[in-house]
């Protein structure tokens, strides 16, 4: 079992930056990568960045040279850098961690861009 809980979610103007955590607890270990979602308002979820447990970091095309992902295996926590914020990145972001064939997710924090 592993457990995913977010923080850094809030309201910011478009343009501004926020930076999003996510801690891991339990069975830490298993976990391979780790990842960010986001789902708007009648959206689907949609995967945003992900981390290999390798470091090898992987970005969708709609934030790609605005978000940073990291990641700190000694602290099982992954964090996630947003620059530049648009109102269309407004969404409830949640953190994920795959362990073999499965996905834990965590509780979501929400992040909210205004002009």
């Amino acid at each position: 079992q592993v457990r995913l809980v977010e923080s850094g979610g809030g309201l910011v103007q478009a343009g501004g930056s926020l930076r999003l955590s996510c801690a891991a607890s339990g069975s830490t270990l298993s976990i391979n990568s780790m990842g960010w979602y986001r789902q708007a308002p009648g959206k689907q979820r949609e995967m945003v960045a992900m981390i290999t447990s390798g470091g090898s970091s992987y970005y969708a095309d709609s934030v790609k040279g605005r978000f940073t992902i990291s990641r700190d295996n000694t602290k099982n926590t992954a964090e996630l850098q947003m620059n530049s914020l648009k109102l269309e990145d407004t969404a409830v972001y949640y953190c994920a961690a795959g362990v073999r064939s499965y996905t834990y997710w965590g509780q979501g924090t929400k992040v909210t861009v205004s002009s």
